[in-house]
């Protein structure tokens, strides 16, 4: 499935979106002295990027008068999964890498989510060619960086 029918800011800045998890990932291979700067910086990365994803789902579904709850609840379980996958760091409990691994698998899962509600809501197949791209790729840098 190609992206090309979308504009090209939205192609270019939509991919972009990876770029800062790349340079968390660099550092924590690169220098033990921002490994854990690296690891936050990326752990508050990701939870940040999962909670702009409800607010697009919630904007959608606000855009197409949805009147039952159903969207709504789904575009709010983004922001409540990040911030209680850093609050195991505001408690000083193990972290990262725990909420790393759920941050990774909630990212690479979210085009789930755009692909029900494109069911419901006109999507085009372009943007959700583009958004597995995206998700993926900050999915899997987020894994890595867990692992790391």
């Amino acid at each position: 499935m190609t992206t090309d029918a979308l504009p090209r800011p939205v192609i270019v800045l939509g991919l972009s979106g990876i770029v800062p998890q790349a340079l968390c990932l660099g550092g924590a291979l690169i220098s033990s002295d921002w490994h854990w700067i690296a690891l936050a910086a990326g752990c508050f990365y990701a939870a940040l990027i999962l909670s702009f994803l409800g607010g697009m789902w919630w904007m959608q579904a606000l855009e197409r008068s949805a009147l039952d709850w159903g969207p709504y609840i789904l575009a709010v379980i983004p922001s409540l999964a990040g911030w209680a996958a850093l609050l195991p760091w505001c408690l000083g409990w193990i972290w990262p890498a725990p909420s790393l691994f759920v941050l990774a698998l909630l990212l690479a899962a979210s085009p789930l989510v755009d692909r029900t509600l494109a069911r419901r809501f006109a999507a085009s197949p372009a943007w959700l060619a583009l958004r597995w791209r995206m998700a993926m790729g900050l999915g899997a840098l987020t894994l890595a960086l867990g692992l790391s």
